[in-house]
């Protein structure tokens, strides 16, 4: 492969673990095989929803370098780039902030239906952040606008709790969301800080590596005091995963574009040495998404790698991308792809329309197939969206 070249497997694999997680997160419901959904918090092992978050953590990692050499190459001075990583880590924490307090709204005491909350949120999201091309500017102002007063009207009317207590809008935990941003700012920062160098950004891996450590032993008790709002970064879990990906994309931009025998020899010693690792560190913590362990962290980065290999090899390498397509749009659109179908979930849960009917079923080969469709379909309603001028853009 010739340096330069759009790397497509980065696209392939980003849009498959988006289709992934529609896919496991229409499987909420009693029944299905425990090896596709989240294990429990307190269980020493994982399975396939387990994986999949991380797997796209990883994939915003590799996006890193790429993305901030290409503004560097379009003008944009270091300012401009730090500016942007900080305004769009703050968009990120921002939709995160709303959607989690879908969960919390007391209907009774906010004078609003959830659904209908929720459905006004996500269409002021769309209305602020979709890349409207060629639309007058006038026009986009007034757009964004009526996006910006929605989602202040909707948080003064936001209540939650009992007429006794209420409360407002919480950060509690971030959400997906959040966690996405929270971890796309520390890789960015990462690859300002060290550039293209390997040293350095393996100096950082390390940094938050430790931080999950340590975190997990609870001795960062000390900064308790800052985990409401830099959680994620102290718990060192979240930053761990996404400058893993930001490591192995410095390793692909060094050796992906000359001899593929050297990429390959190296990426699978490195996710294998990775794998390895997580087991070792298995000794002393469990395998767990929901307690995010570093043991978790360094065994799905070990996957990651593979798999990312992998797909290098067939779509980058051998050309065989045929197959793939039907992933390059959610990989190219993945803020439209994971948020436009929640937006058919509330239509569907206020208006009782009979859509998920197999959810019911008892069958186990109906439910997951019904996710499945469910997953595809959304990653083409997504891909239609971005065909009318529907795509978000942070």
């Amino acid at each position: 492969m010739q340096k330069g070249t759009r790397v497509l497997s980065i696209d392939i694999m980003r849009g498959l673990t988006l289709f992934l997680m529609l896919f496991v997160n229409d499987l909420y419901v009693s029944g299905v095989p425990e090896w596709l959904v989240h294990t429990e918090a307190d269980f020493d092992g994982m399975g396939l929803a387990d994986w999949v978050f991380p797997g796209f953590l990883f994939m915003v990692g590799m996006a890193v370098p790429f993305a901030i050499q290409g503004r560097f190459k379009t003008g944009d001075t270091f300012g401009k780039v730090l500016i942007h990583i900080f305004i769009r880590t703050g968009s990120l924490l921002l939709i995160g902030f709303f959607i989690l307090n879908i969960s919390r709204l007391n209907p009774e005491l906010s004078g609003i239906s959830k659904n209908l909350w929720a459905i006004l949120i996500y269409i002021s999201v769309f209305l602020i952040w979709n890349q409207y091309g060629n639309l007058n500017r006038n026009v986009i102002y007034i757009l964004k606008g009526i996006g910006f007063v929605g989602l202040i009207v909707l948080a003064a009317i936001f209540q939650s709790g009992t007429p006794e207590k209420t409360e407002w809008m919480q950060t509690g935990r971030w959400g997906i969301l959040g966690l996405i941003g929270w971890g796309y700012m520390a890789a960015s920062l990462v690859y300002l800080a060290a550039k293209e160098n390997l040293w350095k950004t393996g100096f950082f891996w390390l940094f938050f590596l430790a931080l999950n450590v340590l975190s997990q032993l609870g001795m960062l008790s000390f900064l308790n005091f800052l985990r409401p709002v830099f959680g994620v970064l102290i718990g060192g879990n979240t930053p761990l995963l996404v400058v893993s990906g930001l490591f192995f994309a410095l390793i692909l931009r060094k050796t992906g574009f000359g001899p593929v025998r050297q990429f390959l020899t190296i990426g699978t010693a490195a996710g294998l040495a990775v794998l390895a690792a997580g087991f070792v560190l298995r000794n002393w913590f469990i395998i767990s998404k929901i307690k995010a362990t570093p043991s978790w962290g360094l065994v799905c980065t070990g996957i990651n790698i593979l798999l990312f290999m992998l797909l290098y090899l067939v779509i980058d390498v051998w050309g065989k991308t045929k197959w793939a397509t039907v992933f390059k749009p959610a990989g190219q659109n993945s803020l439209t792809t994971y948020l436009a179908p929640d937006i058919l979930y509330y239509l569907i849960w206020m208006f009782s329309i009979p859509v998920l009917f197999y959810k019911h079923s008892e069958f186990q080969w109906a439910v997951v197939t019904g996710s499945i469709v469910w997953a595809f379909a959304m990653v083409g309603f997504a891909a239609l969206l971005s065909k009318i001028g529907i795509r978000l853009k942070l």
